[in-house]
């Protein structure tokens, strides 16, 4: 047990300095955007030049935008850790925090489905491709056309076909314009309608390389030595075949924790095309207007979703790869 608890020390350590690093770009990087948020935001209301002046002055002193990098960067901190991601410039006076609790919820209910059942049905049909020759010559183009398609290019042909040419389903928004989000059976069927073709045209580009990856990992360990000693003690191909997919899922494993940790992310340009307001169709607003505080706050939930998935795997790996076990408990 002394060799798993300096592994998580280890690993905790690394973790929290990966943390101040990615935060402390996350708090730079905007600022090295040419432009000036405050100059875009009173654009849009302010046409009097002495009253922009006079806007200009207050909204910078308010933002602390007025301050030095340096006091800018501790008061960054001070705000993170008092759990304070302060307020959006772009939509002013909302704070990021609100803004992202109510985009959070559009990105799982699209998201979180697309990711796992990609994988579970691109796992299994990966496997099938692997160890059946008949189906492997017209499964593969399937899927490299699949995972070749651009995200944003398979949504808009999904759009076109479905919401233009067909009129099927609706191609903008999360639920119809005049419709209160509850928890009724209209708006639910309302929003399912909209959900459909942003979910098609993640669940569809993922389903491709995780059917790939499988695929070639199950042949990859069909020619390992341990099985080929299976295969000389007369095992059947059946026994083969599971011992080849406990190995050849592992990787799919991390691949789908580093999925889930982007989750917040979202498939941003999938988002724009169907101006979905989840958290990535958010960050793109939040860096087209220059919002550093929302920037931020996207950011941050970013970092820290794809540093827990990472640890949790991590964690997992311990309990389903014998070897990793092995190497920190000794045998034990």
């Amino acid at each position: 047990m002394g060799g798993v608890k300096q592994y998580l020390t280890r690993k905790v350590f690394i973790y929290v300095l990966t943390f101040f690093v990615a935060i402390t770009l996350d708090w730079a990087i905007p600022r090295l955007m040419p432009g000036d948020p405050i100059a875009i935001m009173i654009s849009r209301f302010a046409t009097l030049p002495e009253a922009s002046k006079h806007m200009y002055s207050y909204f910078m002193q308010a933002f602390g935008l007025d301050k030095p990098l340096w006091e800018q960067y501790l008061s960054f901190w001070k705000a993170i850790l008092h759990g304070d991601l302060g307020i959006s410039i772009y939509m002013y006076p909302k704070p990021v925090a609100q803004i992202i609790k109510e985009a959070l919820p559009y990105d799982l209910a699209l998201l979180l489905p697309a990711i796992t059942l990609s994988w579970i049905i691109g796992n299994w049909l990966g496997a099938i491709s692997a160890k059946k020759t008949k189906y492997d010559s017209f499964l593969m183009p399937i899927f490299y056309f699949l995972t070749a398609s651009p995200y944003f290019w398979f949504a808009i042909v999904l759009a076109y076909v479905f919401g233009v040419k067909l009129d099927l389903l609706p191609v903008s928004g999360a639920y119809s314009y005049g419709i209160i989000p509850s928890f009724s059976w209209a708006f639910i069927k309302d929003f399912l309608r909209h959900w459909i073709l942003p979910f098609l045209s993640l669940f569809m580009v993922m389903l491709g390389g995780w059917a790939i990856g499988m695929r070639n990992m199950i042949i990859y360990e069909l020619e390992a030595d341990y099985i080929k000693y299976l295969e000389s003690l007369g095992a059947s191909e059946k026994l083969l075949l599971k011992h080849a997919f406990k190995n050849a899922v592992l990787p799919q494993v991390t691949g789908l924790a580093l999925q889930l940790g982007l989750i917040v992310a979202g498939a941003l340009t999938t988002e724009v095309v169907f101006s979905y307001p989840g958290i990535g169709y958010i960050l793109m607003q939040a860096i087209l207007n220059q919002d550093y505080f929302l920037i931020q706050g996207c950011f941050l939930i970013i970092v820290l979703n794809v540093l827990i998935a990472n640890f949790i795997i991590d964690l997992v790996y311990v309990l389903i790869d014998p070897r990793v076990k092995y190497s920190f408990t000794g045998g034990e």
